[in-house]
């Protein structure tokens, strides 16, 4: 396993208890980290977060994730041993939501 894989792992595995352990009101409990993407010289982390809900609901936990990024980051040095800690991109990922409907889909046409 390549160095920058083990760091994108604890980077996600950090980020989700950071944000499982945020008091935003805007960020339901339903909220995943999905995937993390670090750059290679560390300044960056893009993070794809996975919430379940209508479409408000996705819209108010980007925009909390966004304005906790700060201290999130914060977080994520004092938790994670990195020459530099990188700064959070937030991306609404909706892989899963598509995967349930496709098993849906599936499902229905078996019956």
């Amino acid at each position: 396993m390549a160095r920058i894989d083990k760091i994108n792992g604890e980077v996600k595995r950090e980020l989700a208890n950071i944000i499982r352990e945020l008091k935003d009101t805007r960020i339901p409990l339903m909220t995943s980290v999905v995937t993390v993407n670090v750059t290679n010289d560390l300044r960056y982390a893009k993070a794809y977060i996975s919430v379940m809900g209508d479409d408000e609901t996705k819209k108010k936990a980007m925009e909390g994730l966004k304005s906790a990024a700060g201290f999130i980051r914060r977080e994520m040095g004092k938790r994670v041993d990195l020459r530099c800690t990188p700064e959070f991109i937030f991306e609404l990922d909706n892989s899963i939501e598509r995967g349930a409907h496709i098993e849906k889909l599936l499902n229905d046409l078996n019956k």
